[in-house]
């Protein structure tokens, strides 16, 4: 559910404030104010472009920390069942 291509989305992100959902079973980059809306009503905030920076540190991440990184968390909303 959750690649390394929607981390780099996230941290790539124009978007103000952006974070990772899983909404309806698919994944996706939206803006925090966006939470608010119908669309995106009951969608579970997986991350937030700030958490990532946190975890991966300075610099642009490799493929392998994008890999490593996309599978936790891929775990840990399988594990929530979402």
């Amino acid at each position: 559910m959750i690649t390394p291509e929607h981390v780099e989305a996230l941290l790539g992100s124009d978007a103000e404030e952006p974070v990772l959902v899983v909404v309806l079973g698919a994944a996706e980059v939206v803006p925090r104010s966006a939470l608010g809306t119908d669309q995106y009503k009951g969608a579970l905030e997986v991350a937030s472009r700030e958490d990532l920076v946190g975890r991966l540190g300075p610099g642009a991440p490799s493929r392998n920390d994008l890999e490593e990184l996309s599978a936790r968390l891929d775990s840990t909303v399988a594990h929530l069942g979402a």
